[in-house]
């Protein structure tokens, strides 16, 4: 099993790209996957085709609030986040043919995500099902880094903008990671739709980092997103598909 974050800030394209990551290892048969939507925005779900609430399942944020809030259930003796993890895997897994998906939801109370990310964390690290892969979507704060989501990584992407932030948020990331004590194998920046093709040597040389390549404009993608349609559905021929089957070819041949 190889676990996969994906972070960057806001717009870069990093939730589609997650996107089309599962839709590359589905076509490679490198099935089952596990989605997991750290990102508070919700989209990763839309993107790979899932209704959740029509599929009866929830956020690990709402399993959080219908029982310490809506419930009254108590908050002593066992952890909250492990007083839910039965809930979590029966109410809030979404189980489907090649991948199923966890979403952590929205804040659960006001100003924090402690509890959420603490259920994700316990649910991460107990899984005994047999997935190829775990896909995260990561927020673009750092906070979740803090608390450790995943404590293991194989691969860690940082999806960049065309704005001196998004190296920043970059070298930010990369210095939180190791000071935290979250263990990585590699750790890659990718250049989102809007960054400049001659800037990916530059992102390489700023941040240090190796440089995958860039996730090319796409109307396939932007036709998707305004239509809400599943991006596991784009054609082949694809320009944002094309190039982040790329980008994988190069940097899992080397895992």
């Amino acid at each position: 099993m190889k676990t996969i974050v994906t972070m960057g800030r806001g717009g870069t394209g990093k939730t589609s790209f997650v996107a089309l990551m599962a839709r590359y290892l589905i076509d490679k048969g490198a099935t089952p996957l596990l989605l997991v939507d750290a990102d508070p925005d919700q989209n990763l779900a839309e993107m790979v085709g899932v209704d959740l609430e029509q599929a009866g399942k929830k956020t690990i944020a709402e399993l959080l609030s219908e029982t310490f809030i809506v419930q009254g259930g108590t908050m002593t003796g066992i952890a909250p986040s492990k007083r839910i993890e039965n809930r979590l895997w029966e109410q809030g897994l979404y189980e489907g043919r090649n991948f199923d998906l966890f979403a952590v939801g929205t804040k659960w109370v006001e100003g924090c995500y402690c509890l959420p990310d603490a259920a994700l964390k316990n649910a991460l690290t107990t899984i005994t099902r047999q997935y190829r892969y775990i896909l995260i979507d990561s927020p673009g704060g750092l906070e979740h880094l803090n608390r450790k989501i995943a404590s293991d990584v194989d691969i860690i992407f940082d999806v960049m903008g065309p704005s001196s932030k998004s190296f920043a948020h970059v070298r930010r990331a990369h210095r939180v990671i190791q000071e935290v004590g979250i263990r990585f194998d590699r750790f890659f920046v990718v250049g989102g739709y809007a960054f400049p093709r001659d800037l990916g040597d530059r992102a390489g040389s700023e941040t240090g980092l190796p440089y995958g390549g860039k996730i090319e404009q796409d109307p396939y993608v932007a036709d998707c997103v305004m239509a809400g349609r599943s991006l596991l559905d784009i054609p082949v021929q694809s320009p944002a598909y094309r190039s982040v089957s790329a980008i994988l070819d190069s940097v899992l041949t080397e895992t």
